[in-house]
């Protein structure tokens, strides 16, 4: 496997891959895997309706979820749509819409209070976009978000982009920035960084894979318990795309080429764990 760079988390001394899962073998019911969906688990469509997780990758995750102390999920999709892709997969938590909404191994979802009275104004929002914007601007309402997409449309990102932001400004809403998409979610303070920090409390290592620059406070987390905690060993992979890749694999310490490719990496590691 190729070179491991744990950058940050000096002074380590640095790994490959094989040396990374080995550390994790030894501290395996202490680890906690992290996977963003879109991009990562399962390769970007032009309808996002569309996407399916890797089979490889999803059949690994089965097997990687009671080796390890968690397997956790954590996207922009909202958790109902997570489950459904996932198949009902045992063992794994699913924090949805960039974790105003969460289930913990198959339970109830669980809404963020400070975000339910959002919802109507999402709705109405999702309704003016879908008569303002351009044809070829796909609008995805996630009850608790709107993202507009322009991937089939790569000339209308500017119009979409200055749209969206004037709507937040308008609104008091918080925009996120992705691949050939911006979301607009409500004021209310969470994401995957703080994701991240909370589910990790009292964990001795995680590894996190994700493609997007929202993941890219989900990787700041690990830096951070890894700066606190040298005993905590945090892995940071990006899977790469053509649109903003390259800035995710800088802030990464391993990239992989694809969700399918992603899927082969974790098979083999499940030769390292017990």
């Amino acid at each position: 496997m190729p070179p491991l760079n744990l950058g940050n988390q000096q002074p380590r001394t640095p790994l490959n891959a094989d040396q990374a899962w080995r550390i994790t073998a030894s501290r395996a019911a202490g680890t906690v895997l992290f996977f963003d969906f879109d991009g990562t688990l399962a390769p970007v469509d032009d309808d996002p309706t569309a996407v399916r997780p890797a089979p490889k990758a999803l059949a690994a995750i089965e097997a990687l979820a009671p080796v390890v102390q968690r397997v956790a999920i954590v996207s922009a999709r909202p958790v109902e749509f997570l489950r459904d892709q996932l198949g009902g997969l045992a063992g794994v938590d699913l924090y949805g819409l960039y974790g105003l909404e969460h289930s913990h191994s198959g339970g109830e979802t669980v809404t963020e209070p400070a975000a339910l009275p959002w919802v109507p104004t999402m709705a109405e929002l999702a309704d003016l976009a879908r008569a303002e914007l351009p044809p070829g601007t796909l609008v995805e309402f996630k009850r608790l978000s709107v993202a507009l997409h322009w991937r089939t449309a790569p000339q209308l990102g500017s119009t979409v982009q200055q749209w969206g932001q004037a709507q937040a400004d308008r609104l008091g809403l918080r925009v996120q920035a992705g691949r050939m998409v911006l979301e607009l979610k409500p004021p209310v303070d969470r994401d995957k960084g703080m994701v991240i920090g909370e589910a990790i409390k009292g964990a001795t290592g995680a590894w996190y894979f994700g493609d997007d620059v929202s993941d890219i406070k989900a990787f700041a987390a690990l830096r951070a318990r890894a700066a606190a905690d040298p005993d905590f060993l945090g892995v940071c992979v990006a899977v790469a795309n053509p649109e903003t890749g390259q800035e995710v694999a800088t802030a990464a310490d391993l990239t992989i080429e694809s969700p399918a490719a992603l899927g082969d990496f974790l098979t083999e590691a499940l030769t390292h764990l017990p």
